[in-house]
Formats: structure tokens, C-alpha cells, sequence
């Protein structure tokens, strides 16, 4: 962890925006280290909150998109070749599989708020030939709701960044909850403004 924030002390904003693409990439780095450590960072070496939120978000999406990229182009063998190399990925994927299959695309953005799914979705979303735009759209909702709790956490506590991943453990199921609320509050306020809209052209060319 001290080499860690050696480089980030040298790197600042890119350096902490780079570790959360590699999260993002399927590298070893769990989130719940992560994204706290970073919001712990930022507000000890004055690092603008403001910054650090779309700079992860945009980090996000650079590395599940390369995730995905993978899986458009390898398609199920990739799935294959992973539950084969790595046994421990086959519960995951397969849970992945099941919840891509029962809800489509919102998968794809309640996937990041779920343990083992958030790992694994975009490799599915990629082999199933989920729309790129579709799928871009619906990782910003899950990314952002995911990213501005866990960064959030970290920015508050601070010095005691590292108790993020003990208040997990323990409150997991309602943290997931609320992100996953806040989720379907993104979706229903996109749907009704594109709802308003469609409305308001339609009584526009009805005059």
C-alpha cells in the first residue's frame, strides 16, 4: 500500500483514475479497496471530489469496455476458456448468464452493484452482442450509483478508509439495495424524460 500511494502522490488524479480502469479490466483489485482508498486519497491530498466522480466513472467504462470488447470478439469460448483455466469463475458466470438471460440489459447496470455479476457481466454482455451503446448506457447508470457510494465512504472516513470493506461485510445486502434503488431511480427518471419528450413532439406536430 505504501508504494501505492508513492505513485499516486507523484500521479495524483491519473494515477488514481488508472488503478480504477485496471478494477474495471478484471485485474486482481477489488473495489471495496479500491474506490474507498481513492475517495480516502483525494480528500487527503486535496484532490477535488468533483474531479475524482466522472474521472472513475470514465475509468469504468474505459476498462469494462475492453472486458467487453473481449467477449464480443472471443464469444462464448471466452466464457468457456475462463470456467476451464479458472474453476472459481464458474459460479459467477453462471449466475451472470442466468440474470443477463431473465432481465437483458438491465443486467448490465444492476450487475455492478452485485457481488461475483459486476466481475463477470461485461464479458457476457460482449459475447451476447449487446448493442455498444446499449451497453455504455446502462454500465454509466450502475457505475456511477456503484462509485459515488464506495468513493463517498472513503472521502468521509478518511484516515479510516480501510473500515469500508468491514462496514461492507457487515451491511452488504442493504448497501446493494440501495444502490440498486438509486439504480432504478437513474432508469425511471431517463424513461420519463424520454416519455415527456416523445409526448411533447407528438402534441407538437398534432398543432
Amino acid at each position: 500500500m505504501e508504494l501505492l500511494t508513492s505513485l499516486f502522490k507523484k500521479y495524483g488524479l491519473f494515477g488514481l483514475c488508472l488503478m480504477i480502469l485496471l478494477e474495471y479490466a478484471c485485474f486482481p483489485i477489488s473495489s471495496e479497496i479500491v474506490l474507498p482508498f481513492s475517495g480516502a486519497f483525494a480528500k487527503s491530498y486535496d484532490i477535488s471530489f468533483f474531479l475524482l466522480i466522472p474521472g472513475s466513472v470514465l475509468a469504468g467504462l474505459l476498462g469494462t469496455s475492453l472486458c467487453y470488447a473481449i467477449g464480443r470478439i472471443g464469444g462464448t469460448r471466452v466464457l468457456t476458456f475462463l470456467k476451464t483455466r479458472f474453476p472459481k469463475t464458474e459460479k459467477g458466470i453462471t449466475a451472470s448468464e442466468e440474470k443477463m438471460e431473465r432481465y437483458g440489459a438491465l443486467a448490465v447496470c444492476f450487475g455492478r452493484v452485485i457481488p461475483l455479476c459486476r466481475t463477470y457481466i461485461a464479458f457476457i454482455a460482449g459475447s451476447m452482442k449487446q448493442p455498444y451503446r446499449q451497453f455504455l448506457t446502462y454500465s454509466f447508470f450502475g457505475i456511477t450509483v456503484w462509485n459515488c457510494i464506495l468513493i463517498s465512504l472513503g472521502y468521509l472516513l478518511k484516515s479510516n478508509w480501510n473500515e469500508v470493506q468491514r462496514y461492507y461485510e457487515e451491511y452488504k445486502l442493504v448497501l446493494v439495495a440501495t444502490a440498486a434503488l438509486l439504480v432504478l431511480l437513474f432508469i425511471f427518471q431517463k424513461l420519463f424524460r424520454k416519455q415527456k419528450n416523445t409526448a411533447d413532439h407528438s402534441s407538437g406536430l398534432s398543432m
